[in-house]
C-alpha cells in the first residue's frame, strides 16, 4: 500500500476504530478496519498502547526545601513528574529567602529547578504551571521573573490570587513535567 493510499483510507468516512481488551493487564489494542474493502472488514492497522502500572516514584532532594506536610516534593508516574507547590524557602535554613515577591519567586524557581533535577528532567521539560499568588497586583514582577526560566514555547500556565498560602508566602508554583 502507498502511503497516499493509506493516509485516504485513514480520512475515510466509513472508517470504523475499535477496542479490544487483550489478555494482559491494562492494556487496550487499537484496531482500524475499513468496511467493505472485500467480503469482510481488513483490519489495516493496528498498535498495541500499554497503560501505567500504576507504579510511582517519589522524587525528593535536599537542594530544596522539604515538604510541609504529608506531601512529596515530587512524583514520578506515567512518564510525567509532578511537583507538589514550591514556596521560596532556603533549603539549608527553612525560612523565606526575603519578604519581596521578587526575591521568592526567583528561590522558588531555583528550587523548582533542584527537584526537576533530582527527577531526571530540567525546566524544559515543564508542560504546565500553577502560580498562586498572595496578590495578583504582583502578576508583571512574577512574569518578568518567570520568563528567564521559562522562554518561548513556554508551558501552560494558570496563575490564581488565593486567600493565603503556607507560612504566608507571596507566592507559591506547581508543575508538570515530562519524562
Amino acid at each position: 500500500m502507498t502511503l497516499s493510499l493509506v493516509k485516504s483510507m485513514i480520512n475515510s468516512p466509513k472508517l470504523r476504530l475499535s477496542t479490544a481488551p487483550l489478555g494482559f493487564s491494562r492494556c487496550n489494542r487499537w484496531c482500524v478496519s475499513l468496511p467493505n474493502m472485500s467480503s469482510k472488514s481488513i483490519p489495516f492497522a493496528s498498535l498495541t498502547i500499554s497503560a501505567s502500572s500504576g507504579k510511582k516514584e517519589v522524587v525528593a532532594t535536599e537542594k530544596a526545601p522539604a515538604a510541609l506536610g504529608p506531601y512529596s516534593q515530587a512524583i514520578k508516574a506515567n512518564n510525567l513528574v509532578f511537583l507538589s507547590g514550591v514556596l521560596g524557602l532556603i533549603p539549608e535554613t527553612g525560612k523565606f529567602v526575603s519578604d519581596s515577591v521578587e526575591d521568592q519567586t526567583e528561590q522558588v524557581l531555583k528550587n523548582m529547578g533542584e527537584i526537576l533535577k533530582a527527577s531526571g528532567v530540567d525546566y524544559s521539560s515543564v508542560v504546565k504551571t500553577t502560580i498562586m499568588l498572595a496578590d495578583l497586583g504582583d502578576f508583571k514582577k512574577v512574569n518578568d521573573i518567570y520568563a528567564k526560566y521559562f522562554p518561548a514555547p513556554s508551558p501552560a500556565r494558570s496563575t490564581y490570587q488565593v486567600a493565603a498560602l503556607p507560612l504566608n508566602a507571596k507566592i507559591e508554583i506547581e508543575c508538570i513535567a515530562t519524562l
